[in-house]
């Protein structure tokens, strides 16, 4: 059975170096460590790392060739990563000895994961051209380099994985690199980093050899065959193929992996709690927002009404999230589910016309910009409040969010209809109203003040209190913020204020 395991992770392994230049490490070391007993014991995770890095010295190597004779890699501008990480690479795989390896085997299955959904969101680079041979590095990439060459070397060799990934990042974020050329620059560096850190790691575990050696052997021969060959099929395809394949294969490893791993942790109430939250956070949520699409396509409901209005349902989630969940981490999970398959659908048909039409977006991604960023805030608000200060001060985050939403909304309607003293300014962005500062107060005052009568235990001239001065921070702090971040600004205001007074 294990030979059976390693003769698929090596596949896999293989593939993944091929495609998108991971490690080999990214796939073999979660499925050794939790499918074989062999790789289970007191260094199991350490071994698992030496065989995968052994496995990608050749992987790598003939990756490598193929990419450089289509002139794939890129050295000039590169070298300074490729020194660095080198360099650290053996450092890391020193200290990884004498790190638990619980801890070890964890962070792969969950660096399985994140990869995955990496794909899955951005399976290419949007950079088209490489950057010219004679342009020189400017002092900011050379510091970049410096950084993160220092720390992937590292990490390389301590962990066995994550490194080709994030070179990849580094070559085409802020190098410029062409995605295929940043794969093949990464892959090279990976065959001396996988050579060097192997090396490193049975000098420290002898045993790797001497026990493991039909592992080592199979890993060696069957990852580098298939590197071999996804290498040729990745250089002849859109970059976008093998990202979106390299990334569905990972996160759904990552995630069978972890599921039995962890299986006899799993305390059936908090599957239970989860699956009855996720029913009344679900269902409500996409019957809600299907009417308000419905209502926008059958009517003449204007864009700006119609955004506000799909921001609030999002945003009244977090009433049910608190009010329903007993423990905090698990609305936190769900959030989490949620804004990646609501990023995903909307990642998906953003290209075709009816979406366009449907939300009338002033800039680039800014439907999906403003869900992350949503979703985001309401899992920052229930770990604060909620994980943070105790199952006393959970309200808090509903009505850290709510003392936002409802007025943000109100003010654009007063405003665009009914404003006629006009604000503007230096520090303010486009042409605001009076009127509709005063309805976001208004708004956010009659929330703030309406939920501390439900949730609060206070005297009612401290919550009118409260509620005055939330509303007045908000409007004031919505007025000046720019380019959309009242999302992060305004709860903040209003949570600083309400976490004040909840220490009174």
């Amino acid at each position: 059975m294990e030979y059976i395991v390693i003769v698929i992770a090596s596949i896999l392994a293989g593939v993944g170096t091929g495609l998108v230049g991971l490690s080999a490490a990214t796939v073999m070391v979660p499925l050794l460590v939790v499918l074989c007993p062999t790789f289970q014991g007191e260094h199991g995770a350490f071994m698992a790392i030496a065989i995968a890095l052994a496995s990608d010295v050749l992987g790598s190597g003939v990756t490598t060739l193929t990419y450089a004779k289509n002139k794939k890699i890129d050295l000039k501008h590169g070298w300074i990563m490729v020194a660095c990480v080198i360099g650290m690479c053996a450092v890391g795989s020193v200290v990884a000895f004498f790190v638990r390896q619980q801890v070890m085997g964890a962070f792969s299955l969950i660096l399985c994961v994140a990869i995955g959904i990496r794909f899955l969101l951005k399976p290419e680079s949007s950079h088209k051209e490489n950057i010219p041979s004679e342009q020189k590095l400017s002092p900011f990439q050379i510091a970049i380099s410096l950084f993160f060459g220092l720390t992937i070397g590292f990490g390389t060799g301590f962990f066995g994985s994550g490194g080709g990934m994030m070179m990849l990042i580094v070559f085409t974020a802020f190098l410029h690199y062409e995605r295929k050329t940043a794969v093949g620059t990464s892959t090279f560096i990976m065959t001396f980093t996988a050579l060097i850190a192997s090396v490193t790691h049975i000098l420290m575990e002898p045993s790797i050899v001497l026990e493991c050696w039909p592992f080592l052997l199979i890993g060696i021969g069957v990852s580098t065959l298939f590197s071999l060959l996804s290498a040729r099929f990745a250089n002849k395809v859109d970059g976008k193929i093998t990202g979106y394949v390299a990334g569905g294969l990972l996160f759904v490893l990552g995630i069978v992996l972890i599921l039995f791993h962890y299986h006899e942790y799993f305390d059936p109430t908090y599957v239970e709690e989860f699956l009855f939250l996720a029913f009344w956070v679900v269902v409500p949520l996409v019957l809600v927002a299907t009417s308000l699409i419905i209502i926008r396509k059958l009517s003449h409901l204007p864009d700006y009404i119609f955004r506000k209005l799909l921001h609030n349902v999002a945003i009244c989630i977090i009433i049910p999230l608190v009010v329903l969940s007993k423990t905090w981490w698990i609305p936190c999970i769900l959030i989490g589910a949620l804004l990646v398959l609501i990023f995903l659908f909307l990642k998906i048909f953003e290209p075709f016309p009816f979406y366009k039409k449907l939300f009338v977006e002033k800039g680039r991604h800014e439907v999906l910009v403003s869900f992350v960023v949503l979703f985001l805030l309401l899992a920052a608000v229930i770990a604060l409040f909620w994980g943070l200060r105790g199952d006393e001060y959970k309200y808090l985050a509903i009505i850290t969010v709510m003392a936002w939403g409802p007025g943000d909304a109100m003010a654009a309607i007063i405003g665009i209809n009914f404003g006629r003293h006009k604000l503007s300014g230096r520090m303010i962005e486009g042409t605001k109203s009076v009127e509709g500062c005063i309805a976001m107060a208004l708004t956010s005052f009659a929330f703030v003040a309406g939920l501390l009568f439900i949730f609060a235990s206070q005297p009612w001239w401290l919550i009118l209190i409260q509620g005055v001065l939330v509303g007045v921070v908000s409007s004031i702090v919505e007025l000046y913020t720019k380019k959309g971040f009242d999302t992060i600004t305004c709860p903040l205001a209003a949570g600083l204020l309400l976490f004040l007074f909840s220490l009174i």
